[in-house]
């Protein structure tokens, strides 16, 4: 049963910010050096938490130079703002078209709303802009903006995502692009979650751009470092496959209740492979009935859309 974060990299850690007190849902890296880098520092609720792991480490929020953004949700980037706000040393790296998200969030913050309903606010907390001055904006072709680490274009769980190479480490940081996978050993779950899911550009992540890149360990934010970049990319792409085949069959049938189903299976699979409880309350944050929504989405928009398949994808 898998409990534990995972591998232990010299000059990575794993910082796990509990959000809403629920360990292993996700987790907020630090990449140690001169000048250090958070990747993806997570929700506004859990940054009293970030800052006491930082502090435990001996590093004050207030020392860190450089923040990471794989995308602009919420639950990788909402405290962007306030993090801003209280270091004014620090640089926001994120994928040009996510820039503007960060620099006024309130569209951002609208579409979240509509997904998540009344429990927003008790999720996601306030979300405050980020000055346009702090931002660096990265773009294909920008190269490496702090030295050894690569941002790789890694569209498909939203258009602007980005994974981070640290070439010193051997690890990627590859936040959503790689899927869920709470613990080792546990499955890969495929996080599609409405509105920007897009299956084309995810396969070529997975099948094409993914591909060469050679590391040691990649981390997820949801949750920790894994091994086997290869398999896992490989399953998570046949999770996806799998789960669009599930929701064209469903809308073929007019089946309704198909999501909720689905949302049931998916924790009773997981539950096999973690601590008791915890798949039910992870799943609580990010149901899976939205997973299976996003992708209705999806196909409502594409419906011909079909896999072009794994080739050259290696296991």
């Amino acid at each position: 049963m898998a409990t534990g974060r995972g591998p232990s990299v010299s000059g990575v850690r794993t910082l796990d910010i509990e959000h809403l007190e629920i360990p292993g849902a996700i987790c907020v890296y630090l990449v140690d050096g001169p000048e250090p880098v958070l990747v993806d520092p997570g929700p506004t609720p859990a940054l009293p938490k970030l800052k006491e792991e930082l502090a435990a480490l001996g590093l004050p929020l207030r020392e860190v130079r450089h923040l990471l953004l794989t995308h602009v949700h919420l639950d990788h980037a909402g405290a962007a703002g306030h993090i801003a706000q209280a270091v004014p040393e620090i640089t926001i790296h994120v994928h040009e078209d996510g820039a503007p998200h960060i620099a006024d969030p309130e569209r951002l913050v609208r579409s979240t709303r509509r997904t998540f309903g009344e429990a927003h606010d008790r999720l996601w907390g306030e979300v405050l802009p980020v000055p346009p001055s702090r931002i660096r904006g990265w773009r294909p072709g920008d190269g490496r903006p702090i030295p050894r680490i690569l941002p790789l274009p890694t569209p498909g769980h939203i258009a602007h995502h980005l994974a981070f190479e640290s070439e010193r480490h051997g690890v990627l940081f590859a936040g959503d692009s790689l899927g869920i996978i709470l613990g080792p050993g546990v499955p890969t779950h495929p996080p599609t979650p409405p509105p920007s899911v897009d299956l084309d550009a995810w396969e070529r992540t997975l099948v094409e751009t993914l591909a060469p890149v050679e590391v040691d360990y990649f981390g997820v934010t949801h949750f920790g470092l894994h091994a086997d970049l290869h398999g896992r990319r490989a399953e998570l792409h046949a999770r996806l496959v799998e789960l669009a085949s599930r929701v064209r069959t469903a809308l073929e049938r007019e089946d309704k209740e198909d999501g909720v189903r689905y949302h049931e299976e998916v924790v009773r699979a997981l539950s096999k492979h973690l601590p008791e409880g915890r798949a039910a309350e992870y799943f609580g944050v990010f149901p899976a009935e939205t997973d299976w929504g996003g992708m209705r989405f999806f196909l409502d928009r594409n419906p011909e859309w079909r896999s072009r398949g794994a080739e050259g994808a290696r296991t």
